[in-house]
């Protein structure tokens, strides 16, 4: 096969896999990534990376966030409605982020339930007992591990609605009211949003850390260099 059809091949199984996704239909999904050499456990460690970096991005949204909404509210000279808008702005970018973050715990989650399933599946398969028992250990202590992490990330993204909500309600109340009540209302409540962005921030930080060891972890076993412990 030329450089140039085999370039073309990986591009077309690129593509199906993409549409795949779209689609909702995974067996053509881990298909076409198996043809490129990315089993299951592959792209559970590739979707972990991912949604560490999108919470490491969402730490940084919701911190700055925070300050741009003290900003907006605080800055004289500017009509109630400007303060609105770039408050309703605000508002959206971190919704925004927050359903980036939902959307690649999911991501982690379904791709771990498909493989743990095919790893229990395939037991059957083994005609050597100690084996099948060192694989029912591996399998047992990995999804442990990741179940763990799918509960660290799922944790800290709970902090996320209680942030939102009370931020989310006032910025509608201005948008009806547009006044200095409303406003008021929104300075006096970031004081508590402050506090949920804190422990937000440090929940996911722990989450991040939790998702760094089991990467490591994972690589390692890959490389065989050591065990999921």
């Amino acid at each position: 096969m030329t450089f140039r059809l085999a370039h073309r091949s990986l591009a077309v199984v690129a593509i199906v896999a993409a549409a795949a996704v779209g689609l909702g239909c995974d067996s053509i999904y881990y298909n076409a990534m198996r043809k490129i050499g990315k089993e299951k456990r592959d792209i559970l460690v590739s979707r972990v990376k991912e949604a560490r970096a999108s919470q490491a991005e969402a730490q940084t949204e919701f911190k700055s966030a925070l300050e741009r909404f003290q900003q907006i509210v605080q800055v004289d000279g500017s009509s109630l409605e400007d303060k609105y808008k770039k408050l309703n702005e605000e508002l959206q970018d971190s919704e925004d982020r927050a359903k980036k973050v939902k959307d690649r715990i999911d991501a982690v989650r379904n791709v771990s339930k498909d493989l743990f399933k095919e790893w229990n599946d395939e037991l059957g398969k083994y005609s050597d007992r100690a084996l099948r028992q060192e694989s029912e250990r591996e399998l047992r202590e990995t999804k442990r591990r990741t179940d763990a992490l799918i509960t660290s990330m799922a944790r800290a993204h709970a902090r996320v609605e209680p942030i939102l909500q009370p931020l989310r309600d006032r910025v509608l109340f201005l948008k009806h009211n547009l006044n200095a009540r409303a406003l008021g209302a929104l300075t006096k409540e970031l004081g508590t949003v402050r506090i949920g962005v804190d422990e937000l921030v440090a929940d996911m930080q722990r989450s991040i850390a939790d998702a760094d060891a089991f990467i490591a972890d994972m690589e390692r076993d890959e490389a065989g260099e050591g065990r999921v412990k």
